[in-house]
């Protein structure tokens, strides 16, 4: 466990912080669909997530659960798929299947099965647990997922939502196949002692057993099209979704909301904004602007946004101004609705966005540049960002942190 040097003081990684943990980076996420044959043509064809594993809750579980699953779940798929090397940045599953874990528990607007965080080592998630334990946090479970391989810790925000910290995400390599679920015997249900084998180990270990380690999941994409130029290759689409952008929640708890996100899990305020009276938080955890965004729920009405859901929008960044203006082309030529007048203060930090909803009617916000904070923690004023315009124009001139964010790690296809 880590050393609290004194109260609410702990060693992580020889730095002292006020938690034993530091978030890095919005992990991934989950949306319970209706239209979930549909969102899976929304998400994976057309935005351009591939599937990466599938899950068939009925054929996977023990046959005394069995009765209660198919009870409740009417489709029993979980749909794993990713934009990267991670073996996982979006699960789609039933919206049945959110009611069976009890998603929706809390509040029936909770379409968002977990909203997931990364940290920086297996000894923080065990840490991690314990803090929040002791602190009156829900926790859920915790352990190590398969498929995808990530040691976990799963809590409760005052809304209800699903919250997880996690470290060790499977990698998927050049060959599209993700872990067999014959090495699946090394999932944890419940605080792993430590210190655990590292990756190359349990490789190894899986070789000793005679298993197959090249027979995992692999996609199928042969009905997709390569047929657009996108910085010198050619994709199915004009454009990729270089990264997870920003997870925007509605809330009627904005104090214990922040108080949760900022004291317990250690988010900054960014920057604060209001539209229409009501309030608007940006919440940071490392250099973007904001990776999490808190607004009061009065606002959904007003705005016209779907009233199913608590989730405001999910952001999804691409590689460039050029490939935002070609995917807003692409997907209305797909016969996709912009969401238009959607207020600049819901995304401070991004100036040129495009917004459209999937078939379940939740938020995507496409963009291509996040404002970048440096070592002082203070956002660009307002009278030194750029000023959207319309039309769009085709060029843009470069700000300081134009592409300061843009690491996209692997081929683009």
């Amino acid at each position: 466990m880590a050393t609290a040097v004194h109260s609410e003081q702990f060693d992580v990684g020889g730095v002292l912080l006020p938690r034993p943990f530091k978030i890095r980076r919005f992990g991934h996420f989950g949306f319970n669909l209706d239209r979930l044959d549909e969102g899976i043509t929304f998400y994976v064809d057309k935005l351009g997530f591939r599937v990466t594993d599938e899950v068939d809750m009925f054929k996977d579980a023990p046959p005394q659960a069995l009765p209660a699953l198919q009870k409740v779940i009417t489709d029993p798929r979980l749909i794993f798929t990713s934009n990267s090397a991670d073996h996982h940045a979006l699960l789609l599953a039933h919206q049945t299947f959110g009611t069976f874990f009890g998603n929706d528990l809390h509040a029936k607007d909770n379409t968002l099965s977990q909203i997931t965080w990364q940290v920086g080592s297996l000894q923080e998630v065990v840490d991690a647990e314990a803090y929040l334990r002791a602190h009156g946090v829900e926790i859920g479970r915790v352990g190590r997922d398969m498929p995808g391989g990530n040691w976990h810790v799963y809590f409760l925000d005052p809304d209800g939502n699903t919250v997880e910290l996690y470290y060790g995400m499977e990698q998927i390599g050049w060959s599209r196949k993700s872990r067999p679920s014959a090495m699946h015997y090394r999932g944890f249900n419940t605080v792993p002692s430590l210190p655990q084998m590292s990756e190359a180990a349990e490789l190894q270990e899986a070789l000793d057993r005679d298993i197959d380690t090249d027979s995992g999941w692999s996609p199928s994409e042969a009905h997709l099209k390569e047929t657009y130029d996108v910085g010198g290759v050619l994709l199915p689409r004009p454009f990729k979704i270089t990264r997870l952008g920003p997870v925007s929640m509605f809330t009627e708890r904005m104090e214990e909301m922040l108080a949760f996100y900022t004291e317990r899990l250690g988010f900054q305020i960014a920057e604060e904004a209001q539209y229409l009276g009501k309030r608007i938080v940006h919440l940071r955890s490392a250099s973007e602007h904001h990776t999490f965004v808190l607004a009061d729920k009065e606002l959904r009405g007003r705005l016209g946004l779907s009233e199913h859901t608590s989730c405001l929008s999910i952001g999804m960044e691409v590689g460039s101004y050029s490939q935002l203006r070609a995917a807003v082309r692409y997907l209305v030529q797909e016969g996709y609705t912009l969401v238009e007048d959607v207020p600049a203060e819901l995304y401070l930090g991004i100036d040129y966005a495009a917004h459209l909803r999937d078939p379940d009617g939740h938020l995507v916000c496409l963009y291509s540049y996040m404002e970048q904070i440096g070592w002082d923690g203070r956002p660009r004023p307002q009278s030194e960002r750029r000023t959207v315009t319309d039309p769009w124009p085709e060029i843009l001139p470069p700000l300081s942190d134009t592409y300061a964010d843009q690491t996209f790690m692997g081929p683009l296809g």
